[in-house]
């Protein structure tokens, strides 16, 4: 039996904090970030629950830090907090 695959990849979504810490990164940093964006979205429930707060996510790896949560249905991923360094 053929090994199953994950549907399409979630929409990805920026409150406006996040979006003002998007465009302060560099051309380098943005690359980096979607990278990260890229790997979360494969499988968001692969990502660690947040410290305080069990509804967000905190993914960080290679100086990449993305505190996000998904939808009910994990269509649309909503970023809430972005850090490149």
């Amino acid at each position: 039996m053929p090994e199953r695959t994950r549907g399409r990849r979630p929409r990805i979504v920026f409150v406006e904090p996040a979006e003002t810490q998007v465009r302060a990164l560099t051309t380098v940093q943005i690359a980096q970030l979607d990278a990260a964006l890229s790997e979360i979205a494969t499988d968001p429930s692969d990502v660690k629950p947040h410290a305080t707060a069990s509804a967000l996510r905190d993914y960080q790896h290679s100086g990449v830090r993305v505190v996000f949560y998904a939808t009910a249905l994990g269509s649309i991923l909503i970023i809430t907090y972005v850090e490149v360094d």
